[in-house]
């Protein structure tokens, strides 16, 4: 099968893209100069010249926050505007059998809760939440419009060799010994491995659907410090308090975004977020792989 795959070069795409092979014939289109399509999509329609089985669109503005009102804007021009340019693209080239959407689980706008199900509403009200949002409606509409096959997946957290976000800065901080576990890091968080990814693919073309995607285990902190701490052959982290972590998140608020811990990080890494995996094990015959089992750093 033809597979057209969109962010190829990031992290999921890196990863996921030598997986992907024994099974597609793949394109890319991205920014870079390895890309087969070379063209910013959030400004430009690209010209597509091959009829594709199947897209995979996982091209998009990562999760950060926005200091200025141009970079709330990003998001929205990357996440939707990019994704509508590319549809457009598509209409154009030849309709694929079936487009899969990369998403997130921000989209629920959460910051605690346990096994989270896709009936929750989009409660998401970030630039970044709000525009994978946008994208997931208009792909919806244009899918049952052009009788595509849609399927959304929304990740956790997702792990891998040199992962980014906050599994990176966890990785980065064990590394330089600068790392505190937090109350014995108790919270639990729902992690994927990439390599799922692409080992739920095939059904997911077959069957469509939304789906959140995760590993059963549902680690806490202290699980992943200590597998991290291993593997870097460090010592594992000390725990420090709450009452303590409180006192240096207040100081972090006040000395403002260079400080190594705020409240608001405090609350993420002290408070458990997880999500179910059961639809999609139930309707895909998924079985995800054991992060605690599978993570390597590098």
């Amino acid at each position: 099968m033809k597979l057209l795959f969109t962010g190829a070069s990031g992290f999921l795409g890196s990863n996921l893209k030598p997986l992907l092979k024994n099974n597609f014939e793949i394109k890319t289109l991205g920014l870079t100069d390895d890309d087969d399509y070379k063209v910013n999509i959030a400004i430009t329609v690209p010209e597509i010249d091959i009829l594709f089985d199947v897209v995979l669109h996982a091209a998009g503005k990562a999760h950060s926050i926005p200091k200025t009102e141009e970079e709330k804007k990003s998001f929205f021009d990357i996440n939707f505007q990019g994704t509508a340019n590319l549809c457009r693209a598509l209409e154009k080239s030849g309709l694929p059998k079936a487009f899969i959407f990369v998403s997130t689980v921000a989209v629920y706008g959460l910051e605690a809760g346990e096994n989270i199900t896709e009936e929750y509403p989009l409660n998401g009200d970030s630039p970044y939440a709000l525009s994978k949002i946008k994208a997931e409606e208009f792909l919806t509409d244009w899918c049952v419009r052009n009788n595509v096959t849609l399927g959304i997946i929304r990740p956790s957290l997702i792990a891998g060799p040199n992962p980014l976000g906050n599994l990176g800065a966890m990785i980065d901080g064990i590394k330089s010994g600068a790392y505190l576990s937090i109350a014995g890091g108790k919270a639990r968080k729902s992690i994927l491995m990439v390599q799922d990814i692409a080992r739920l693919l095939p059904a997911l073309i077959e069957k469509g659907g939304i789906y959140n995607i995760c590993d059963d285990s549902q680690p806490t902190f202290r699980e992943l410090e200590l597998l991290i701490a291993k593997q870097l052959g460090k010592r594992s982290p000390i725990s420090i308090s709450y009452s303590f972590a409180k006192f240096l998140a207040s100081a972090g608020d006040f000395l403002g975004k260079n400080a190594p811990i705020n409240s608001l990080k405090l609350s993420k890494i002290t408070e458990s977020l997880t999500f179910s995996n059961e639809k999609a094990k139930q309707e895909l015959n998924w079985q995800p792989l054991n992060v605690l089992e599978n993570f390597m750093i590098k």
